[in-house]
């Protein structure tokens, strides 16, 4: 079997040293050329919570694609979607799948140039980070690494199995029949922490440690479950033993509760930025429009007011435009806590 990770940033170097470890046999391809030329040469390293170094791994550029890859993972930006993915079709066939683990809900998009056939999705419940060529920084605790999959229509066929078998080099993986309700679940996570993150340029831990930012967190969740639930998204448990429903809140107790629940799940996670923060760290454009920006613009759709996601997107977009001044917790300031 032939398998390439396409994107192979800090989750995807991860998972090739992880995969790689354990045995199994993935190609890495990705853009940066000096990366694939410290993979190539000294190998893969994790920081971190994991503790790998120089793990012996196949990297190419997208230019030296060759043959027909039997499951491609795809883990770069949405961002780059329209321009990097077309480019597999000539190493597809009919047999082959494509799986995307990006963040945000990119599967009609991928289905689109693939077909839904050859497309499954899922999400990855950990996160980390670039460092330099060839080295990445795991920031989730090992014993949290977890990755759901699922089909488009919730099927469980050959291809979803086939993908699952590969992906258990990795650690725990799940197969769930509603991938919409993962993905949504998972766009909970991104949006709350990571959108936060981004507008404060600061870790998971800075915003768990701090009475409003959790606040604000809180509520970017609740802005989220209230604009599935109008989708008719049923939102699916990612985390052994947490229902994100519970963190929908109408009062001040409800509120205290989901801001419990957000220091729980994320108290594994504190070294943890959003990866639209490090791009914003490197002045390129983040993926904040298929994040934050999704709850916002289903908002619009259903009539549902987001006023944090909201904040978040002028705040990530103000940068980008250069009207704003890198994020700080200063940026604080510009939520208003609602009194319910």
């Amino acid at each position: 079997m032939k398998a390439a990770i396409l994107g192979a940033g800090s989750l995807g170097t991860i998972m090739g040293a992880v995969i790689s470890k354990n045995g199994g046999d993935v190609i890495l391809i990705d853009n940066n050329v000096a990366h694939v030329d410290a993979l190539n040469n000294s190998g893969a390293t994790v920081t971190g919570y994991m503790d790998l170094k120089n793990i012996p791994v196949k990297a190419i550029t997208p230019d030296k694609m060759e043959g027909i890859y039997d499951i491609v993972l795809v883990l770069l930006k949405q961002t780059a979607n329209k321009t990097a993915l077309p480019k597999l079709l000539p190493h597809l066939n009919e047999n082959s799948v494509v799986c995307t683990l990006q963040n945000g809900i990119p599967e009609e998009m991928v289905a689109e140039i693939f077909g839904e056939d050859r497309t499954i999705g899922g999400t990855v419940g950990w996160g980390g980070g670039w460092v330099s060529p060839g080295v990445a920084q795991l920031f989730t605790r090992q014993d949290h690494m977890r990755i759901e999959i699922g089909s488009i229509d919730g099927k469980i066929t050959e291809k979803v199995r086939r993908v699952e078998e590969f992906l258990k080099l990795t650690g725990d993986v799940e197969v769930n029949e509603s991938l919409m309700g993962i993905r949504w679940s998972k766009l909970l996570m991104n949006s709350a922490l990571s959108g936060m993150s981004a507008a404060l340029g600061c870790t998971f831990g800075d915003i768990i440690d701090d009475d409003k930012a959790v606040i604000c967190a809180a509520h970017v969740a609740d802005e989220l479950i209230r604009v599935a639930e109008k989708k008719n998204v049923k939102m699916e448990i990612i985390i052994p033993g947490c229902d994100f429903l519970e963190m929908k809140f109408d009062d001040e107790a409800g509120r205290d509760n989901t801001v419990k629940i957000l220091r729980e799940i994320y108290d594994v996670h504190r070294p943890q930025k959003a990866s639209m923060l490090q791009d914003m760290e490197k002045e390129i454009s983040c993926e904040i429009d298929y994040i934050n920006g999704v709850v916002c613009g289903n908002g619009d759709k259903f009539e549902i007011e987001t006023p944090f996601n909201d904040k978040i997107v002028e705040i990530v977009k103000g940068f980008e435009k250069k009207e704003l001044a890198f994020p700080t917790m200063k940026n604080l300031d510009k939520f208003e806590i609602p009194k319910i």
